[in-house]
């Protein structure tokens, strides 16, 4: 399929390409930092053959959300938004941006956001999990009351907010002692990943600002498949599940969430995704450069679905939920 549009193909600027060091053996490293800082040469070269037309670019994980010093975090932010906003210009026909944000201070992240929008041009958010605030252990979760000031502002500017994976802190995951490739994209991403939407939909957030589209990655991080579970188990028991939200988990995942491709191309996968939220709600990403762009595009473009599906995950999906241009 020609026309693709990805929308979780990351880039990194100086001051955050070590964060991506650890993720693969020391020979792999000069390949991946090289991908990364690369967005006009190789990369173009790869969507080309690949029909990809338009990656939506974000920042390495976890970057900014691990920065202690918020007024250190925001000049990142601000430093990697005004880079990437000045590579876009370049190529708008090919790469649009997602903001990198200093959640670390609620207002900075919404005066950032704001800027980056209104000023910049970019046409949403991207946030790496939890962030690290004052000191390595001191983390805050996007559904903290603190935070829900700045969810006002992405419901008033409409635009999408991607959250992104990261590791758990150390005296976090005991679990994972010994068994280190369980860390990162096998399995600590999607789980870290999938209990902070799970937080999100139980707030209440949605019934306050039901308007906010959330995007997670890699096909749901495992959320389509235990869906049910998280409403049905123990039903013979009233009122089995106390939360602050009015509704049933499943229905804020169908209502606000989005969900990507990127680095699970897997049709069995892809399936039962489509099963719970729908065709509408799934978007292809490849995840760019952790992942190959040939191993995503040469996968969808085969998968067992209809090609009106496929038009819809592979671009008309982003191009209405971006408001990008052929909407």
């Amino acid at each position: 399929m020609k026309g693709k549009i990805g929308l979780e193909e990351h880039f990194a600027i100086e001051d955050t390409i070590n964060d991506s060091a650890g993720f693969f053996p020391d020979e792999i490293w000069e390949e991946l930092r090289g991908r990364l800082f690369d967005l006009h040469d190789k990369r173009l070269r790869l969507m080309d053959q690949h029909g990809v037309e338009m990656m939506i670019l974000s920042l390495n994980a976890p970057a900014v959300q691990a920065i202690h010093d918020p007024k250190r975090a925001n000049e990142v932010a601000r430093k990697a938004n005004d880079y990437l906003a000045e590579q876009v210009r370049k190529r708008p026909d090919r790469f649009q941006a997602l903001a990198a944000l200093p959640m670390q201070d609620a207002d900075m992240a919404t005066r950032e956001l704001e800027r980056c929008v209104k000023d910049l041009g970019m046409i949403g958010a991207l946030v790496n999990g939890f962030s690290q605030i004052g000191d390595a252990n001191t983390i805050a979760y996007l559904d903290e009351k603190q935070y829900w000031p700045f969810w006002a502002m992405v419901e008033k500017l409409d635009v999408p907010f991607y959250l992104h994976p990261r590791n758990p802190l150390p005296q976090h995951a005991k679990i994972y002692e010994g068994h280190g490739w369980l860390m990162g994209p096998s399995w600590a991403f999607g789980q870290e990943t999938a209990v902070h939407a799970l937080r999100l939909m139980g707030s209440g957030l949605f019934d306050k600002h039901p308007n906010i589209n959330i995007v997670i990655g890699h096909m749901g991080e495992g959320l389509p498949f235990s869906m049910w579970r998280v409403d049905n188990c123990n039903a013979w028991v009233p009122d089995r599940h106390k939360y602050p939200a009015k509704k049933r988990i499943a229905d804020y995942f169908q209502s606000n969430f989005y969900i990507t491709t990127s680095g699970n191309f897997h049709t069995p996968a892809l399936l039962n995704t489509m099963m719970v939220v729908g065709a509408d709600r799934i978007l292809f990403s490849t995840d760019w450069p952790f992942e190959n762009i040939d191993h995503a595009a040469l996968w969808f473009d085969a998968a067992t679905i209809s090609e009106e599906d496929r038009l819809k995950i592979g671009r008309t999906n982003a191009q209405k939920l971006f408001k990008l241009k052929g909407a």
